[in-house]
């Protein structure tokens, strides 16, 4: 995201609501790979940089991942009311949003995990569930990582997940993957057996890729899939990507895109903008579709 102060342009960019995830930006293979704690500073753009209380709540978040040993319960992180209060503002946008514009396996997901309106859930409680649903494991970590890292460790059955939310003067707008779109994006779907086995597949998938080249591709089909898939359901367009159903801005906009046939080949060779509403999504014909054509693809890459 650019570093700017311009407040036109920052009001243009809070537009964009809550679906950036800047974990899929394919770096380099050879790069040296950081611990998976290693804390990001804030942007000095960022709406929290200059809020003292924000960011002391931000590094005691960031201090449970720290601590925290895989396989020990996940010790509650301390939202204040005002955070919570932000949560309820984004879940009273995305209720009525997910209801006219998730697909199927997600609603019934949701339905299981079960959220309240009123407070933001504890990553230990929604672990339990996901756990017990699909065999998929939610461990927090201390800030963004490298994509290698975050996509590998999907072959494990782990999926590394942020705590913090975001700052409370954008509750529509965040420049970085918070709470809420880790558990009402990737933990939801992750409570799907048929969802989980995809992101363990491409997890795999990473594993076994060397080449700065293929591992972009990859990284691009995760994007047009797992983060911003689209099908079809008896005629209407439905989502099952995360980044589109944590984000009730973008739910919207994703009726006004170009819409194309799913093909992995061309979603690998196609680029893309984080910051930005997504102008092209891929759609299958039916969730169906998607599971077998991707699930198909991942086995023998």
């Amino acid at each position: 995201m650019p570093q700017t102060t311009d407040p036109t342009r920052r009001q243009d960019r809070q537009l964009l609501s809550d679906h950036v995830d800047m974990r899929l930006v394919a770096s380099d293979p050879d790069e040296p790979i950081a611990d998976r704690n290693a804390i990001v500073q804030l942007d000095p753009d960022h709406p929290g940089f200059r809020d003292l209380a924000y960011r002391q709540r931000r590094n005691q978040i960031a201090q449970i991942a720290l601590k925290y040993q895989p396989g020990d319960p996940i010790p509650e992180a301390p939202y204040t009311d005002e955070e919570d209060q932000v949560w309820s503002t984004i879940w009273r946008a995305l209720q009525p949003a997910h209801r006219q514009h998730a697909c199927a396996e997600y609603l019934e997901c949701l339905q299981k995990l079960n959220f309240a309106p009123e407070r933001i859930p504890q990553l230990r409680e929604v672990n339990e569930k996901v756990l017990a649903i699909s065999g998929f494991r939610l461990e927090p970590v201390a800030g963004l990582v490298q994509p290698r890292v975050f996509l590998e460790n999907l072959a494990d059955g782990v999926f590394l997940c942020t705590q913090y939310i975001r700052h409370h003067s954008t509750p529509l707008y965040t420049p970085e993957p918070d709470v809420v779109h880790e558990i009402v994006g990737h933990g939801v779907t992750l409570a799907s057996p048929r969802l989980a086995e995809l992101n363990r597949l491409f997890g795999k998938a990473v594993r076994q890729t060397k080449s700065a080249q293929a591992l972009e591709r990859l990284s691009r089909i995760y994007w047009f899939t797992i983060e911003f898939g689209v099908l079809r359901e008896e005629g209407a367009v439905k989502a099952y990507g995360t980044g589109l159903l944590s984000s009730a801005g973008e739910l919207e906009k994703m009726h006004q895109v170009e819409l194309r046939p799913l093909d992995l080949d061309a979603a690998a060779h196609l680029n893309y903008d984080p910051t930005h509403f997504q102008p092209v999504l891929f759609c299958a014909d039916s969730f169906e579709a998607m599971y077998q054509t991707l699930r198909e693809y991942l086995l023998k890459w």
